[in-house]
């Protein structure tokens, strides 16, 4: 079992390209990756925010094939850690003691200026975005997120996308540096 953990903040969970790969990633058990219902919450409303035609029975089964996806990802008994944290936004305390809690050693975010370095250090947490959690992976799992890649590739049908416009999603989702490490790969993927 990994022992290296992160926790997906609400921002990566949202929207379904970075999701589809965190959680494909996820399950390989190279890590251990964890989020809390709150964190839940905070990705559900905002999508339905711009989809409000989504169904909630949809939302709720997505919700459980997540956690079904990873073993051991729900972080629970955090809550009383959050009124003695320190953040710049008050609301994102809760992952940050989410991440303390499960022993996380980092915060996989988009969110960057929510989690000061300083702040984090105090828990020997970092905080990365997903471009640069990924690229980190890729530098010590190649293969196994080239593998992650293609499968979530193959996996969709409606519409079906070729590798370049797999690539061309994961750059409009802000993964640069992943894309560049994965162009070589091209004809795996």
């Amino acid at each position: 079992m990994a022992t290296f953990g992160a926790v997906y903040d609400a921002c990566v969970l949202y929207p379904a390209p970075i999701r589809d790969l965190l959680i494909r990633l996820a399950s390989t058990g190279l890590f251990r990756a964890h989020w809390t219902e709150h964190i839940h919450e905070e990705w559900i409303r905002t999508l339905k925010r711009q989809r409000p035609d989504i169904d909630d029975q949809k939302l709720d089964r997505l919700r459980r094939q997540i956690d079904s996806a990873v073993p051991d990802c729900l972080v629970t008994g955090y809550e009383p850690l959050i009124e003695t944290l320190c953040l710049p936004d008050a609301d994102d305390r809760h992952v940050l003691a989410a991440a303390i809690k499960s022993g996380a050693s980092v915060i996989v975010t988009t969110n960057l200026k929510h989690f000061p370095v300083d702040e984090l250090a105090k828990f020997a947490i970092e905080v990365q975005h997903p471009d640069e959690f990924v690229h980190h992976l890729c530098g010590l799992h190649m293969g196994a997120v080239v593998r992650v890649v293609q499968e979530q590739r193959q996996d969709l049908k409606s519409p079906p996308k070729t590798v370049d416009e797999m690539l061309e999603t994961f750059l409009a989702s802000g993964l640069s540096e992943t894309v560049s490490v994965l162009r070589p790969f091209s004809e795996s993927l």
